[in-house]
């Protein structure tokens, strides 16, 4: 069954220094190896992007070129899919999304919609948060 990856997991997955690194980084190798397709989702990719390279955030970041380099290895992988949004999706985001969603629910809510509009129900991650739309369902990277 496809599944999708959160920002967390990319994260954690490039961050050598937490002791956890490796079994994440094992799980992002599997699942990218297929069968199934991984979706990474643009949303995704740019917050890995924006955390990984920040110096206020990691303690050792990124360079722009290593993340950049990190990303490409992951998105070059033929099971892997990176879908944008179609046509409607605003609607289908305003459906998916809690009343009152606002501030840093607004990102979950985007990639739970984007994973409703691909038909994606699985999506690793830390963030407890997913557990709030209908249909998704969210799985530790580290159980």
């Amino acid at each position: 069954m496809s599944a999708a990856i959160d920002t967390n997991v990319l994260l954690y997955a490039t961050n050598t220094g937490d002791p956890q690194s490796d079994a994440v980084y094992r799980l992002l190798d599997r699942l990218s190896k297929g069968p199934d397709l991984l979706y990474v989702f643009w949303p995704v990719i740019m917050g890995f992007l924006r955390i990984s390279t920040r110096v206020a955030i990691a303690g050792e970041p990124l360079t722009p070129e290593q993340a950049i380099t990190s990303v490409r290895a992951l998105i070059e992988r033929p099971n892997v899919r990176t879908p944008g949004e179609q046509p409607g999706f605003l609607d289908l985001y305003a459906a998916t999304a809690p009343h009152g969603t606002r501030g840093n629910h607004v990102p979950d809510a985007h990639i739970a919609a984007l994973m409703r509009q691909n038909g994606v129900r699985i999506i690793y991650t830390r963030d407890r948060d997913f557990r709030r739309y209908d249909g998704i369902e969210p799985r530790d990277p580290f159980a």
